[in-house]
């Protein structure tokens, strides 16, 4: 489903990726983890097509990025660090938005916002909601159109216990989708976890040096 090689991304002078290397097969999940600015953001938005790598070779779901990345529309479901939801839209209109671009029946909008807890919120604006009833939008949103592979960039940012729970088979493991995750939980991460990535200034590291 993903194999890097080497993959490098620039941003300027600095490098955020440098030369990493991993791969993922259907079904599995990768955590990733590392401390703030050590490029997981980054490698998640190379991974879904948005971020051009400058050298070394990435595939992702039969894909060679960048080239190729228009074959990846559709099968990408996506929740970045921040939302990316409409504002002034409610969850609902979010979502119906979301389904024009997928050709996703409206009917299949209230099954997934029931999916995530927010069938009696589907119609109040955004900002009334709390960040935990955002996020769950937000994942609402990623599965809408049913694709293979997940980018997750702290999933459950925001969300008690229970709502971590009630994601579960929406993009939690049960969910059964091949993902990439990112998270600042290390607990968290390493029990959905199938295989880690560790970086640390944009380079692979073992775990044990990523945080001193």
């Amino acid at each position: 489903m993903i194999a890097l090689e080497g993959v490098v991304r620039r941003y300027g002078e600095r490098l955020a990726l440098d030369g990493v290397s991993a791969r993922v097969d259907a079904g599995q999940t990768m955590v990733v983890f590392g401390p703030n600015g050590a490029g997981k953001t980054t490698l998640l938005r190379v991974l879904a097509g948005l971020l051009r790598p400058h050298a070394g070779s990435a595939n992702v779901l039969g894909a060679s990025l960048p080239d190729e990345a228009w074959k990846l529309r559709g099968k990408v479901g996506y929740v970045a660090h921040e939302p990316l939801l409409y504002r002034d839209l409610t969850p609902r209109e979010n979502l119906r938005f979301h389904a024009r671009l997928h050709s996703v029946a409206d009917s299949h909008i209230d099954e997934v916002l029931a999916a995530v807890g927010m069938a009696e919120r589907a119609d109040d604006p955004l900002p009334e909601l709390s960040r935990g009833m955002v996020q769950r939008v937000a994942a609402a949103r990623a599965v809408l159109h049913d694709p293979p592979l997940l980018l997750l960039d702290e999933p459950w940012a925001g969300l008690d216990p229970g709502a971590v729970e009630l994601l579960d088979p929406v993009i939690g493991r049960a969910s059964g989708k091949t993902r990439v995750v990112v998270t600042h939980d290390v607990p968290a991460g390493q029990a959905e976890a199938d295989l880690t990535l560790g970086l640390k200034a944009g380079r692979l590291a073992p775990m044990e040096e990523l945080y001193r």
